[in-house]
């Protein structure tokens, strides 16, 4: 029986009662807390599963990018592996003549060894005599090697012929392995055999058992294998037995008096007892070989062993570090976290209100508010665990599937699947904390509300704090003074990330004193807008939380957009073209370019051909002879530059003396500009005879230019050659000679971009000053991009002609940046209809008895329709706005970071190199991004929040209002 002293049926009466730790009871009600929360979680299976894909999300973006990057990251040991194979060094030529090297471990830095005032050499150097630099003889006694040379060679293709790299190397050695990867038929072992890559192979039309011949050798290659090279996937090369093919192609290219080809000196995989040690490596270096020793660069001397460190003419680089992509990775990181924790709120904040009858009742029979906030937290913690698990192995699964297509982007196959379990249980243990902290002030709301009222399903009242909006203000103020001061004074992208995080938080206490704000706009709206503002506005505490986690989304995405948009900018403006794009363009720097009309027939059968423009050389003297020529009898003209417009940054002693104000006006400065581009068609100096057609070839739109032209003046594309309105040349009639003279011809300057043509003139104009115009090449428009078998076909074609001939077509700047912002701009849509999704969810909790009154009075159906859409854009649309204001600060301050350190890299290099100044640092802002945020998305949440919400009509009684 029970009684009333121990309370415990069939206890004798005053037994003592066993009393149970205190950390017992709470962990009982904590286990009951979960099962309470895991059967509300099924039962409300579609809300679950909503904040579960949000938990879940981030959480499968973090570990797949975790383990991408952690797998595409080789070892010093597979990096090693991928360039010598097996073997335990390479020796290859330093390309510095027969003199001494100095060479850092890792072959990241080269250079002649030191040599004093005297002309000798320091003794550390330790010369060997020697008359030509031979990587053989530095192969130790004893050790075995094999051979590796390369050679850029014409391959006839299936279309007609690719400058390809050709390759002697015996893949199949065992000193070879590693460095290819066959993925198809076997590797060479006829003389008369071939591999090829997999790029290759596609490009050319090709396959495995194909034959492929060199244009000019009779000799013809069967392809028996197919490979990559596994850190450049994307390279066209083709791989024979030593000896098979580049002495026969030299030789046949060399009888017909063409050029031999690019040829790049032999290097040899060596394989000695004991590894190749730094001792080894310096004596090699004396004799004028660099090595690439395994044994080296696994385990490297100390700095005083190495004597380019102790070279005074060595400046030995900073470790680099991209402190802009970690800063922005962090803050990423950050706001996602707060964007989660903003978005699952008020999902949980929509489970609290549904169930509030439900805790009303645990409170009724006695459950304190304590039992009440474990209930929500424990809805927090099962939906967070499950996120965490889901999300970790869905990364797993993405990267296994993607893992092709992820190599093939990089251009590098991974070194293996590599998972690093402390950082993935990192991502899976903040999934937990999101869903913890994401639930804590629902939990807090849910625990503070009254029985009766959670009983009776009356809602009750809270007065706003006036506190959080001072705070907010505060923190967006000094937020903003954090950002600016670490743009412009410390130059740290830490602060800017620190202080734009500290203004987000600042805006997120704002927010309902700004949705406030907008409800004041409602006197303008129709009756169903506002409405739904209007109820906005009056339940700030769902809708606030909503629109903070849309601004949070819309904030990172613009500054993520605008600081990608500037940096593809950057890279767009640091590509120099040689033309306008889709310009193919053909110089004969041969002498008289007496070949020109066939190669024009050439390009004109292949290529769509729109115009063509006929280009010149000027030529002094009576000889004329090849471009580049400084034969005796052979003249130059070159353009005289002004002394007055020289850039003042050509001392580096005064460099270093100038004040950064100082320096930022130099890189502002049009002296110092200068102009890095080269013309697609070898110019001598910049100097080019033409007329109009070559304005036109080269997009110059400029009238003046034209103008210039037909009165018999020089277009200056270049400013700094213009003297009072005219163009200075000297003329030597005789190289071999130093008499010469300078001639003056009236110019017009242009602004428009010549893309290395730096002085345009008109044959008439050439030959009053006495010069002759000897054709150079062509350039032809075309109305579309010619194709890579065109391409091909043209290349063919020409070296048929037997012409020394260069092709050069320009395809323009190439960016996948695009992709990017369209991707991020996606993103943010979904995020912000998701966010916005919840909140209307929410307001449908709240408005349920407003719905049932409506109905009642006979308001059409669509009514609960529209209102409901009409919340979520409204929601939609505060959001945005907010974010896109947001997102410029950060984006602003890193690019005025990242100027700072451009100004300082461009300061020691104008100390190094005395010369132009160059700094670009653009800022962009992504309007179409913007636009699609700031249009797109608010209307696409009211649409598809109008869709889901049931129309019908559901009466019910009012007294539960």
């Amino acid at each position: 029986m029970t009684t009333p002293e121990n309370g415990r049926a069939g206890a004798p009466a005053g037994s003592a009662r066993p009393r149970r730790s205190p950390g017992a009871g709470r962990f009982h009600s904590w286990r009951v807390a979960v099962r309470i929360a895991r059967r509300d979680a099924w039962r409300a299976r579609g809300r679950s599963l909503m904040v579960l894909a949000m938990i879940a999300v981030p959480v499968v973006g973090v570990s797949a990018a975790d383990v991408t990057i952690r797998s595409s990251q080789l070892t010093r040991q597979q990096t090693i592996t991928r360039d010598i194979g097996a073997a335990d060094a390479r020796l290859e030529d330093g390309e510095q003549g027969p003199q001494a090297l100095q060479q850092s471990p890792q072959v990241d830095a080269i250079m002649p060894a030191r040599r004093t005032d005297t002309g000798t050499v320091p003794a550390d150097s330790r010369v060997v005599a020697v008359q030509d630099v031979d990587p053989k003889a530095a192969v130790p006694a004893g050790a075995r090697f094999i051979t590796d040379r390369t050679v850029r060679a014409g391959m006839l293709t299936k279309s007609g012929m690719a400058d390809t790299e050709v390759r002697e190397l015996n893949a199949s050695d065992p000193l070879a392995a590693g460095i290819t990867d066959l993925t198809r038929g076997r590797y060479a072992t006829a003389p008369d055999e071939m591999i090829a890559t997999n790029a290759f192979l596609e490009h050319s039309g090709l396959h495995v058992g194909s034959a492929v011949r060199a244009f000019g050798l009779d000799r013809a290659y069967r392809i028996v294998g197919a490979y990559d090279l596994p850190s450049r996937l994307g390279t066209d090369q083709l791989d024979a037995l030593p000896g098979a093919f580049i002495d026969r192609y030299r030789a046949a290219r060399e009888a017909t008096g063409s050029d031999s080809g690019d040829t790049r000196q032999t290097s040899y995989l060596v394989k000695v007892a004991g590894g190749f040690t730094w001792d080894m490596v310096r004596s090699a270096n004396a004799r004028g070989v660099v090595v690439h020793s395994r044994t080296v660069m696994l385990r490297p001397p100390a700095d005083s062993e190495v004597p380019l460190y102790r070279n005074p003419d060595f400046h030995r680089p900073p470790p680099s570090a991209d402190h802009a992509a970690l800063t922005a990775g962090a803050t990423i990181g950050g706001m996602a976290l707060l964007e989660v924790c903003l978005l699952a709120g008020p999902a949980f904040a929509v489970g609290a209100r549904r169930s509030r009858r439900h805790l009303g009742l645990v409170a009724a029979n006695g459950g304190d508010r304590r039992h009440i906030r474990a209930i929500v937290l424990s809805g927090g913690l099962v939906i967070g665990s499950v996120a965490a698990v889901t999300g970790t192995v869905l990364g797993l699964v993405l990267t296994l599937v993607l893992r092709t297509r992820l190599e093939e982007y990089a251009g590098s196959r991974f070194g293996g699947i590599v998972l690093r379990p402390a950082e993935l249980l990192g991502a899976a243990g903040l999934a937990v904390l999101t869903g913890l902290i994401a639930a804590i002030v629902p939990a807090v709301n849910a625990s503070r509300q009254n029985v009766l009222s959670a009983l009776t399903g009356r809602r009750g009242t809270r007065k706003a704090t006036r506190l959080l909006p001072v705070a907010g203000i505060v923190a967006v103020c000094l937020g903003a003074v954090i950002a600016v001061h670490g743009s412009v004074r410390s130059g740290s992208a830490y602060v800017v990330a620190g202080g734009s995080a500290i203004a987000e938080l600042g805006l997120v206490a704002l927010t309902p004193l700004i949705v406030g704000g907008f409800g004041r706009l409602g006197r303008w709206l129709a009756l169903a807008p506002r409405l739904a503002l209007r109820d906005a506005v009056r339940h700030r505490g769902r809708t606030a939380p909503a629109v903070a986690a849309v601004m949070a989304a819309v904030a990172g995405t613009v500054a993520i957009a605008t600081y990608s948009a500037s940096r593809h900018q950057q890279d767009q403006d640091a590509y120099i073209p040689r033309a306008p794009r889709g310009v193919l363009a053909i110089s004969l720097p041969s002498r008289e370019g007496r070949d020109l009309a066939a190669v024009r027939d050439s390009v004109e059968g292949v290529v769509p051909v729109r115009e063509q423009a006929e280009v010149f050389r000027p030529s002094a003297g009576d000889r004329i002879c090849d471009a580049y020529t400084s034969q005796p009898g052979c003249g130059s003209v070159e353009p005289v530059r002004p002394a007055a417009n020289d850039c003042p940054a050509t001392d580096p002693d005064a460099v270093r003396e100038f004040s950064p104000s100082r320096f930022q006006a130099l890189a502002n400065d049009w002296r110092c500009k200068g102009d890095p581009a080269t013309s697609a068609i070898v110019v001598e100096q910049g100097l080019v005879i033409g007329g109009p057609k070559v304005l036109q070839a080269l997009g110059v739109k400029d009238p003046a230019a034209r103008q210039a032209l037909d009165h018999g003046k020089a277009v200056l594309f270049d400013r700094s050659l213009n003297s009072h309105g005219s163009l200075e040349l000297r003329v030597t009639p005789d190289q071999s000679k130093t008499a010469n003279t300078v001639k003056k011809l009236p110019a017009q300057v242009s602004s428009a971009r010549a893309y290395g043509v730096k002085v345009l003139m008109s044959e008439r104009a050439a030959e009053s000053l006495g010069l002759k115009a000897v054709p150079l090449g062509a350039y032809f428009t075309t109305s579309r991009m010619p194709s890579a078998a065109e391409q091909q076909e043209l290349k063919h074609d020409v070296t048929k002609l037997g012409i020394d001939a260069h092709v050069y077509l320009e395809r323009g700047y190439t960016s996948r940046n695009s992709l990017i912002q369209a991707a991020l701009a996606v993103f943010a849509g979904l995020v912000t209809i998701g966010a916005a999704g919840v909140a209307t969810g929410l307001a449908q909790a709240d408005a349920e008895a407003d719905l049932r009154t409506l109905a009642a009075v006979g308001a059409p159906s669509r009514i609960r329709r529209t209102l409901s859409g009409l919340q979520c854009g409204a929601i939609a649309v505060m959001g945005v706005l907010l974010g896109t204001a947001a997102g410029i600060l950060p984006a602003v301050a890193l690019r005025r970071v990242d100027r700072q350190q451009a100004l300082a890299i461009a300061r020691q290099a104008a100390i190094d190199s005395p010369g132009a100044v160059h700094v670009n640092v653009p800022v962009v802002v992504p309007w179409m991004t913007l636009g699609m945020l700031l249009v797109l998305v608010p209307l696409g949440a009211t649409l598809l929040a109008a869709l889901i919400t049931r129309s019908h009509r559901t009466l019910g009684r009012r007294a539960e209002a």
